[in-house]
């Protein structure tokens, strides 16, 4: 039997993932509490029971994507292998764009559209983390253990790299001859990126 904790989890996975799709789709302006209701099959009274509104459902799934995105780098420090925490980066970045696409666009959709429920977070905390990994990154290269890179930049290149395979997953299928992109796909796109931007960095690959 569930307790009462376990079903809250349950149910609060079940209105995140609706709630993807349905962002995914009509973005937030064109999106329904009640459409998400039924794509959970809840009522749409037990979604306003963890959710208010709209807005803070949305924020929700939001911040669910940046925190999972950011869990693999959260804890790099100057004594880490360079090359190991920035393949384990990148390997974490990727493996989201292709297990969790839809959420991947849902927050691309929101900077494109020039973060209107995001602005406060991007200038505050995901300001402050970049900052704070770039940090990292700089004393890695202050100590000879990769070549001298703007750090920031280093970041960005990860980010855009590894979201590409989430936003422009049809193209790219396309252009492979595929109709989706498998596992297989996805281990040669992290193995090349792994190379390019470890070599990028002076390090090497293996």
């Amino acid at each position: 039997m569930k307790t009462i904790s376990q079903a809250r989890v349950q149910n609060e996975r079940r209105i995140l993932k609706a709630a993807i799709e349905e962002f995914e789709q009509y973005g937030f302006s064109g999106s329904r509490m009640q459409r998400i209701a039924d794509r959970a099959k809840l009522p749409k009274a037990n979604i306003h029971y963890y959710f208010k509104n709209k807005t803070e459902l949305y924020t929700a799934v939001l911040n669910n994507i940046v925190s999972l995105w950011n869990k693999a780098f959260d804890r790099i420090s100057v004594e880490d292998e360079p090359a190991n925490a920035l393949r384990g980066y990148i390997h974490a970045k990727l493996e989201y764009s292709q297990s969790n696409a839809a959420a991947a666009r849902v927050f691309t959709n929101e900077i494109v559209s020039g973060a209107p429920h995001l602005k406060k977070y991007l200038k505050t905390d995901l300001r402050s983390w970049v900052t704070e990994r770039a940090g990292v990154i700089q004393q890695w290269a202050n100590l000879g253990k990769i070549d001298p890179i703007n750090p920031y930049h280093l970041i960005f290149l990860i980010w855009g790299a590894t979201q590409h395979y989430a936003d422009y997953h049809t193209q790219v299928s396309a252009i492979m001859g595929k109709r989706k992109l498998d596992k297989c796909d996805y281990d040669e796109i992290t193995n090349s990126l792994v190379e390019i931007i470890l070599k990028g960095c002076g390090l090497k690959v293996r």
